[in-house]
């Protein structure tokens, strides 16, 4: 692939590693030649890294394979995925875990991103319900709007709530943010 085929999202091989396009910008300026800005994720380590092409220089493409697992246990620093379709069972390090960690639970279902049979991500569902199992106790008269607090949910993940929430509540969490959405009724 070239340049000219770049778009959001794209996963490319560059350094002998593999980065996806978060974005880019073709630039034509009055003298000189053409050129693509460019900034790139890497899917290993997670940095973004700024990267100027020629217009129409060539580099190699990832195929990148997602594909639904269950999660199983972890042991050991290493976190155990099953195949939904074959049954296989994969270890997986806790660095290429990383953060979403604390927001897995056993026989839950993960997005695995894999290049040549390699798995580079695993990410939790964007949005997930979780019990609070510690949190200072609400007082009549507290409302919706007024502050927050903090509150301990499922995972030992803490948010910060409205005050009315209380120890056993359920609560929506937007996991990219660890931040919270709504009360889920039981």
């Amino acid at each position: 692939m070239d340049t000219s085929d770049f778009r959001n999202g794209l996963s490319l091989i560059y350094d002998n590693d593999i980065y996806t396009i978060v974005d880019f910008q073709h630039v034509k300026p009055g003298k000189g030649g053409a050129f693509v800005r460019s900034t790139l994720k890497n899917l290993r380590t997670g940095r973004t890294l700024d990267k100027t092409w020629r217009a129409g220089e060539k580099m190699e493409a990832a195929y990148l394979e997602r594909k639904p697992m269950q999660y199983l246990y972890e042991q050991d620093g290493e976190y155990f995925l099953m195949d939904m379709d074959t049954f296989e069972q994969i270890g997986v390090s806790a660095t290429v875990i990383g953060a979403q960690a604390k927001y897995m639970k056993e026989n839950m279902e993960v997005q695995a991103v894999s290049h040549k049979e390699q798995i580079l991500q695993v990410n939790v569902p964007d949005f997930m319900e979780l019990a609070v199992i510690e949190t200072d106790p609400g007082v009549r008269g507290d409302t919706a709007s007024g502050g927050s607090k903090p509150a301990t949910v499922e995972g030992g993940v803490v948010v910060q709530v409205p005050f009315f929430i209380n120890v056993g509540d359920k609560l929506k969490i937007d996991t990219r943010t660890d931040s919270y959405l709504e009360r889920v009724k039981s």
